[in-house]
């Protein structure tokens, strides 16, 4: 029998072979999947976010396109590209962006927003937005 899950609880890791495994949302949880799925190469995470301000960073992520949806609220994402900074508003549930790999970007909001991500997580890197 097929198991209930809350994404917002429970994280999917979707494996090179499309496998997909729950994870437990815990302080850990970066790690944990470092360690558990060879440093998340070739895998991607899918999860639920929650913001209510901007992101205090930027990220990249070098192995593939990040997709991001929103699913209530409104959230506005920068993407720093070739040609200067992008913003990208979503402000109606089901909008989504592709952020293409290899592409710094950021998160401004004022409100809750609530947004699921689909993330190519090996590689990721992160710098401050100061």
């Amino acid at each position: 029998m097929t198991k209930k899950y809350q994404l917002s609880q429970e994280f999917l890791v979707l494996g090179p072979d499309q496998s997909a495994t729950p994870v437990a949302v815990s302080p850990s949880l970066y790690q944990d999947l470092d360690s558990r799925f060879n440093q998340f190469k070739q895998h991607s995470l899918v999860a639920i976010y929650s913001f209510e301000s901007d992101w205090a960073s930027w990220e990249i992520h070098p192995k593939g396109d990040e997709m991001v949806m929103l699913l209530e609220g409104e959230i506005t994402f920068v993407l720093n590209t070739d040609s200067g900074e992008q913003s990208q508003q979503l402000s109606n549930a089901g909008e989504y962006i592709v952020i293409p790999k290899n592409t710094w970007h950021t998160a401004r909001t004022s409100t809750l927003a609530k947004v699921l991500f689909i993330t190519p997580g090996e590689g990721t890197e992160h710098k401050s937005s100061t």
